[in-house]
This record gives C-alpha cells, structure tokens and sequence, in this order.
C-alpha cells in the first residue's frame, strides 16, 4: 500500500511538472510572439500609400513626421530640418546618376554614358512629397535575429577596422574582416565613389559590405560611428540582393544605434530613396561598371550629420543630440569593405568581398573607391594629406592605394576569402 501510495504521489507530481513545462513553454512563446508583435508596431508606421516592389519589399510611404526617428526620447521634441542650415557650394544639384565607366589608367573620359539610377521599387510607383519610403519590416526579418532586442543591430562585439593595435585573437574571436583606406586627425565628413557589386555571402549569418565609416571617440565602450554604404546580408533582409544601407552608434555597438530605420535616431526628409532598399544596376566582371557616390557632412550652425547620394539627393541627418564625441567632430575617416567569417566549417569563408576579386585585377575585375575625399574645419572638401591602408589577411581580402588626375585618391579592395593562401 505504502508502495502503490508512493507511485501515486510520484505520477502526480510528475504530470504536474510536465503540465507546469508545457504551461511555461506556450507562455514563452506567446511571449514572444506577443514582442515581436509590438516590435514590428513600433517600427512599421501607418503609411499614406505602399508600394510592392518588384523583389518583394514593400515600401510604406510614411508621413515625414511619424517616422521612427522620433521614437528616441532625445527627439520627442525636435524640429525637423527639411535642408541644411549651411549648404556649402560644393555640393551639387545634379540628379542622381550611376555612371559607366571607362579605365581611369587609360585617360579616356570617365563617363561613357550616364544612367538614372534606380532602386527596384522606383519601378512601380514613387512616394509623394511630404511622405517618406521605408522598407517594411516582416515578422520574418525579426525572428531571423538573435532576440528582438538585437534586430537591425550589429554585433556588439567591435566592428571597426582597428589599424593601431591588431590582435589575432579579436579577428578570431568576432570574425570581422576588412580593407581599407583610412586617415586620422579632424574632420567634419568624407566623401566617396564606389562601384557596387553584388559579391557571394556563404552563410546567411555571414554579410559582405562597402561602406565609409565616420568615426570618434576610442575603440571602447565610448566609440561613436556613423557609416553609409552598400551592403549584401542574408540575415538583416532576408536575401541576396545589394542594398543601399546606413548605421550609427554611441557606444561601440552595444546598445545604441542600427541600420537604416530600424530605431529610432537618423531623420530621413528625401521621398525617393529608401535606405535598405536594392540598388540597380550593378556592376559585372570585365563588363560596365557603376557606381554611386556617398557624402557625409556635418552642418556647422546645428551641429547634424548630414547625407547626400549620388551628386543632388539629400537624405536626411543624423541629430547632433544621438552623440558624444561626434557631437563635435570625427578623428578617424576609413573607406572599404568589411565581411564576416564565421568559418563555420573550421576554414576561412568563401565570402567575397566587394567583387570577390584581388586588387590587382584592376579595373573592370576589382572593386574600387574613388575621389576620396574629407570635410575640414571650412567645411571644404579635400584630399587626406596622410592616406594609409589595412587589413587583416591580405591572403583573403587586400587593398592598394593610388593616385592620378582622373579618379584623384583611389583604391581597389576586395577578394574571394578562402582561396589557396587563405585556408
């Protein structure tokens, strides 16, 4: 009796249990379902109108003034500034254009013939002014990321190329890579060309990127960053295809900043570009290049951060008050390409980076930034005076600097990652 008593009480509490893990398990996902809920309210802001892109984005056509910027407890109160306060005289009108080109090296013309560029969504409709277009965000995009926490985020470990002090243990340790050009000192912005690939991402955590990173602050806890570019990410987007892209923080990854318009913090005012959308055309191996330019600059009266594509398309600013140290100014200006290696199969990535080509297979074959330029303290633009250039493994991904009259100070970067000298 005592045994048949016991068995009792041990059944009891054993489907107890089993009822308590199984009431805790549906909680934990109705929790979670009910955060990824809320997540995609905050970010996905009624729109005016949307349009269905033709490579399954759909772009939302939001009221300027409800879009997510103004989530941020800093901007709850601002005033949007629809243009630069000072708007310097070397900024142009120009519409936006993509350019074939011809070989620098050769003296021929630069531009052979010049192109609208388009993103793909631009195909079937465009936002009206007073709206601007923002890339849904889908329940799938999110339960791609770590935690909805991290969505639209960088990995908190350092992203940033780090010229003066290369340890092999952080490269094996966060698996970022780069190659890039960089100068230090004080500047209030860069500007760059750069050709605009679609490169191979083995793993869809892994992301291949081409960017210019504005920096400030030490490569800590403290560091600000503010970067633009183009970039390819399986997991952020949720396929293969080449997108324009922006990112900021003040604290070295960790808890502040993103890409695009995924928190609340960049304040976009242009109606026809929409950050994280695809870029068309691309360039193709020993065929047409193009490229697009990227200028960031800072206005001296307000103290923002202001972003222009292509030659005449403001984009909008990032608010003095999200920063520290690029509350003042930048000491460090890198352009190139960054990739992650998560050798998830104990060998180095076959993620290309830029044209999955070496630099010196030159033009029409490697990937390359143009005209670079920095922002003084006049607000003027001009050559770096001291240009210099990084990468981790140039077995895997290298760069070269150089000079002439037609491209100014450029550079070829890229590669194929894993290859014979990069196992």
């Amino acid at each position: 009796m005592k045994l048949l008593s016991f068995f009792v009480v041990l059944m009891f509490f054993t489907t107890a249990a089993r009822f308590c893990h199984a009431t805790r398990s549906r909680f934990s996902g109705s929790r979670e379902k009910v955060e990824v809920m809320k997540h995609l309210n905050r970010l996905n802001k009624p729109p005016v109108q949307s349009i269905k892109s033709p490579d399954g984005d759909i772009i939302d056509c939001v009221h300027i003034s409800n879009q997510p910027a103004f989530d941020h407890p800093f901007l709850k109160n601002h005033t949007i500034q629809t243009r630069p306060n000072y708007r310097p005289n070397w900024i142009n009108d120009d519409n936006i254009k993509v350019s074939s080109i011809k070989d620098p090296s050769k003296h021929e013309s630069l531009s052979e013939k010049q192109e609208t560029i388009t993103q793909l969504w631009q195909l079937n409709g465009k936002c009206s002014k007073g709206t601007i277009p923002i890339r849904r965000t889908k329940k799938e995009d999110i339960l791609r990321a770590s935690s909805v926490k991290r969505y639209g985020k960088k990995s908190s470990f350092s992203t940033v190329a780090q010229p003066s002090s290369i340890d092999p243990d952080i490269i094996n340790q966060n698996g970022h890579q780069h190659a890039i050009a960089y100068t230090e000192g004080q500047f209030y912005g860069a500007k760059a060309t750069m050709n605009v690939w679609n490169p191979k991402v083995e793993q869809s955590n892994e992301f291949s990127l081409s960017q210019i990173w504005i920096l400030g602050g030490s490569f800590a806890s403290d560091l600000n960053s503010i970067e633009a570019g183009w970039q390819v990410s399986p997991d952020l987007y949720g396929d293969n295809n080449t997108r324009l892209f922006t990112y900021w923080t003040s604290d070295a990854y960790e808890a502040t900043g993103c890409y695009n318009l995924m928190c609340s913090g960049f304040i976009q005012t242009n109606n026809e570009i929409a950050i994280g959308g695809s870029i068309s055309p691309l360039s193709q191996f020993h065929g047409s290049q193009y490229d697009i330019t990227i200028l960031i600059w800072k206005d001296p009266e307000e103290g923002n951060w202001w972003m222009q594509f292509g030659n005449g398309k403001v984009l909008g600013y990032w608010p003095a008050k999200l920063f520290s140290y690029l509350a003042d100014s930048a000491s460090l200006i890198e352009w190139g390409g960054e990739v992650v290696n998560t050798a998830s199969n104990g060998q180095h990535t076959t993620t290309q980076m830029g044209s999955g080509q070496f630099p010196d297979e030159g033009f029409s074959k490697a990937s390359y930034f143009r005209n670079i330029q920095v922002v003084d303290e006049s607000n003027s633009l001009k050559n770096p005076k001291d240009i210099n250039t990084f990468t981790e493994q140039p077995n895997c991904y290298d760069v070269q600097m150089a000079s002439n009259s037609n491209w100014g100070s450029h550079f070829y970067y890229g590669g194929p990652g894993q290859n014979p000298n990069c196992p």
